[in-house]
């Protein structure tokens, strides 16, 4: 298998905020994965991110802590007048064209879940990493409207997908969901992000990313 090293994509200032209950950046983990806009395979160290993975606290989800989209404001200017969704659509294709604003046009995209080349950018999902709903029931119960926001819109926990893909992972957790691509880069990312924002684990999805990083 042919793995590709992908290079993290700069992002607007806005990427230096950390909401609170996550880590300063003092300790606030490196970027080691992006998302793949190639269709290749994503080299990752499996055990530094099983190592994170340990660090990670286990715990029942918080099914209390009810998910409400009005409570995780998203698609929020990002970066050159772009909001999120935008700026990862132009920053995750090729050859991408905008109109007004920044409303693409035009461009070529690979999807990391399913490798499926797509130039209709309507034909787009942009995901979240880790759902906003199991976000919500990931130990993230004590942040504030600002904190979700911040959250909602950093673009390094979004990526560029096919609706088809995206709909069906749902807000489902490695436990009930993978993508047919990329596992190991997707659980890269997905542990990051946990890190970075001092999310819990529970306990089946920590099984499930052990037993797939074990064969990364």
């Amino acid at each position: 298998m042919i793995a590709r090293t992908i290079g993290v994509v700069a992002v607007a200032a806005a990427l230096a905020a950390t909401p609170a209950g996550c880590q300063n950046s003092s300790t606030r983990p490196a970027d080691t994965v992006a998302a793949d806009a190639s269709g290749g395979t994503t080299r990752v160290d499996a055990a530094a991110v099983r190592a994170r993975l340990d660090q990670l606290r286990v715990t029942v989800e918080d099914t209390g802590n009810p998910y409400r989209r009005t409570e995780w404001p998203h698609w929020e200017p990002v970066a050159g007048g772009c909001d999120a969704r935008e700026h990862t659509l132009k920053t995750q294709g090729t050859g991408v064209t905008t109109g007004k604003g920044c409303t693409v046009t035009g461009g070529r995209w690979v999807s990391p879940y399913d490798g499926i080349t797509v130039t209709d950018a309507k034909s787009l999902d942009v995901d979240h990493v880790v759902p906003l709903a199991e976000a919500a029931r990931s130990g993230t119960r004590t942040w504030s409207r600002a904190d979700r926001q911040r959250y909602a819109n950093d673009p390094r926990v979004l990526v560029a997908v096919t609706a088809k893909s995206n709909r069906s992972k749902g807000d489902s957790d490695p436990a009930k969901w993978l993508p047919g691509k990329d596992r190991c880069g997707y659980l890269a990312r997905w542990v990051d992000t946990k890190t970075r924002y001092r999310m819990t684990v529970d306990q089946a999805e920590r099984d499930a990313i052990a037993a797939v990083l074990r064969r990364c």
